[in-house]
């Protein structure tokens, strides 16, 4: 009677429970089972399984070879196959990422960045510091040396109502709006994990332009993988198209 590879069976068992992790993670947190937060951890589990299950399906594959005796190589197969689709998923969902600076608070002016008035008060923000970190500046201008104010050839509330109107479009939802002083608040979700993120917009005037710049700041991890800037960038895209 051959001996079963107890590592393959380990790395088999690994390699479905990364699959299931790496689905339900996401899944819970649409649901609203599971809090983004809990649900991300989920994810990553998952992606911590699928790396044990090549490790050891690749161990298994030895020990189950044709000389040893040991039963169990589909078992094998089954997890260094499922560990290394899962490794796959998340490196390409990391692989736009790559060389990224390390921050989740990006804006169009680090200098003089747009601040959160009302965003404070907001459910999850409460109690939190919400101030532009100094040291992002020179990581972000390294990052992203293309993010710039944006400015546009009309009146400022004229301007104003294209940044409430391109903020709708995108799907944010506006937490505040102060048309006189030109400045308004909103939060963006992410799609797959619900991330909240906080938005500021400031707009002012120069000479016969309107200069429109923008903050979007994440509220967990210390790196966005480049949604911020995306968001900024996509919010550009939506005023100067507008404008014409």
């Amino acid at each position: 009677m051959e001996t079963p590879s107890r590592v393959a069976t380990l790395a088999s068992h690994l390699g479905v429970a990364g699959v299931l992790a790496l689905v339900a993670g996401p899944l819970a947190i649409q649901l609203g089972a599971l809090s983004p937060f809990v649900g991300f951890r989920l994810f990553l589990l998952g992606g911590l399984c699928g790396l044990l299950a090549l490790v050891l399906g690749a161990i298994g594959l030895w020990r189950t070879r044709a000389t040893t005796g040991r039963e169990g190589r589909g078992r094998a197969v089954r997890g260094a196959v499922l560990g290394a689709v899962i490794l796959v998923l998340i490196a390409g969902s990391a692989g736009s990422a790559r060389g990224l600076p390390a921050i989740n608070d990006i804006t169009t002016d680090p200098d003089d960045p747009p601040i959160f008035v009302f965003a404070g008060q907001l459910p999850g923000n409460q109690g939190r510091d919400l101030s532009y970190p100094v040291e992002f500046a020179a990581k972000q201008r390294a990052g992203y040396p293309a993010l710039a104010p944006i400015r546009l050839a009309m009146s400022r509330p004229d301007a104003f109502q294209q940044c409430v109107r391109a903020a709708e479009s995108l799907g944010w939802v506006i937490t505040i709006s102060n048309p006189i002083d030109g400045t308004m608040e909103a939060t963006a979700t992410s799609r797959i994990f619900r991330f909240v993120d906080d938005i500021a917009v400031r707009s002012r005037v120069d000479g016969a332009t309107t200069v429109i710049d923008v903050r979007s700041k994440s509220r967990v991890g210390r790196g966005d993988m480049g949604a911020n800037a995306k968001r900024i960038e996509a919010f550009r895209k939506q005023l100067t198209a507008a404008a014409g």
